[in-house]
């Protein structure tokens, strides 16, 4: 069972948000679903005849963002793939926040990497399988 249908973050600087976002989904393969003045969205939409697609949302947001605990990792499908996620989003402006590797405190192949978007957001891509 995928457990989320949807999920959003918001950013206060959307044009800053799209070359990164847009970067870093495309590394991990989700394509862009829509675009907005003040929004983006990537991944697939829901519908009554694709129930367990998931879809995430960039927003403008107003608010300051404060670097802080709260983080979206996204499923990568190879170790390759969390490394084209950091390389293409510290390219469009992120920062790091942990390099890609194992984690193993989490378990023997988790494969993860960690960026602050230009908001301060922190976004994840992770893979679960052995070494590929």
């Amino acid at each position: 069972m995928q457990l989320l249908d949807h999920v959003s973050i918001g950013v206060n600087d959307i044009h800053a948000a799209r070359p990164f976002y847009d970067a870093i989904m495309n590394a991990l393969g989700a394509t862009k679903v829509y675009e907005r003045s003040d929004a983006l969205g990537y991944g697939e939409r829901c519908s009554s005849d694709d129930t367990v697609s998931t879809c995430l949302s960039v927003y403008l947001d107003p608010a300051t963002i404060d670097e802080n605990k709260r983080h979206w990792c996204f499923k990568a499908l190879s170790r390759q793939h969390v490394d084209a996620f950091f390389a293409a989003g510290v390219a469009a402006g992120g920062r790091s926040n942990g390099d890609p590797g194992l984690r193993p405190h989490y378990h023997p192949d988790y494969y993860g990497a960690f960026l602050f978007d230009p908001a301060g957001n922190c976004v994840e891509a992770a893979c679960h399988a052995a070494s590929d």
